[in-house]
């Protein structure tokens, strides 16, 4: 069976600055991929390559990204509005910077459904509650008249979600979904991820630094560094035998050990 996603030899650089370099990897329908490495380590830019908005200087000067049959980097503008959101669906690491402060959140939600044309403005609202009460928000009703800066940060990030499933994509990409949030809220936020993949049936291409994620939540993973993948497999396998130095030093940083320990840093 083709994979629903398909990454090969990726490059997108910044002027002289090589962000991405050579990626290649692969997504199952039904899958979840974690893309984990440190901050500055390519995972966001590959995301954002993706589904081609690689902000000004950065470009992408060669590689294949197959979805669904077809080369994103061969479509046009037009073309690869109609993939982001209906094709695939968004989870930005900052929901204060990705929503817009004087839109209400049902507003965003209908926005999402009504520039694919899968509502009509009479039912965009409707629609708009049904999927805040999806994603666990009390009181959808009236928290679909709320504005960005009312809501929490996990709510906002729960809003994120809404816009990502709107239109029911086969994939959805979450860069970095429990940043910035509290231990009690991650947790929250990751075990709703796993509640809409599993009812929406989606494919998840899962960005983080935290392996402790990766390890709760993924089915394969891939580890970059430096702009590369240096190592991908099944996240079980991967956590009883890296391979890799960055790998085992990424495993080796992460805390739990007994009171008193120093933490670790990774080094190569």
């Amino acid at each position: 069976m083709e994979p629903l996603l398909k990454v090969e030899n990726l490059k997108t650089v910044f002027g002289p600055v090589v962000a991405v370099n050579d990626v290649s990897f692969e997504l199952r329908k039904g899958e979840t991929l974690g893309l984990v490495g440190e901050s500055g380590s390519g995972k966001s830019v590959t995301a954002f390559s993706i589904i081609r908005l690689v902000q000004e200087p950065g470009e992408i000067v060669s590689g294949r990204i197959h979805f669904q049959g077809r080369d994103l980097l061969a479509l046009s503008e037009e073309e690869m509005r109609r993939v982001r959101g209906a094709g695939i669906g968004f989870v930005f690491q900052e929901p204060m910077a990705a929503l817009n402060p004087v839109m209400k959140v049902g507003a965003h939600i209908a926005e999402a459904l009504l520039v694919h044309g899968l509502a009509s403005r009479a039912d965009a609202r409707g629609r708009a509650i049904e999927l805040l009460r999806a994603v666990k928000i009390v009181d959808p009703e009236r928290r679909v008249d709320d504005y960005p800066h009312q809501l929490s940060g996990g709510m906002r990030q729960r809003v994120m979600m809404a816009i990502a499933l709107a239109c029911r994509p086969p994939l959805v990409i979450a860069d970095e979904p429990t940043t910035a949030l509290d231990v009690t809220v991650q947790a929250q936020i990751l075990d709703l991820l796993r509640e809409m993949k599993r009812a929406f049936d989606l494919s998840l291409l899962l960005i983080t630094h935290d392996f402790g994620v990766i390890a709760e939540t993924a089915d394969r993973v891939a580890v970059m560094y430096r702009g590369q993948i240096v190592e991908q497999g099944p996240v079980r396998d991967i956590l009883r035998n890296p391979q890799h130095p960055y790998t085992r030093g990424l495993l080796d940083s992460i805390p739990g050990g007994e009171p008193g320990t120093r933490l670790r840093g990774v080094s190569i």
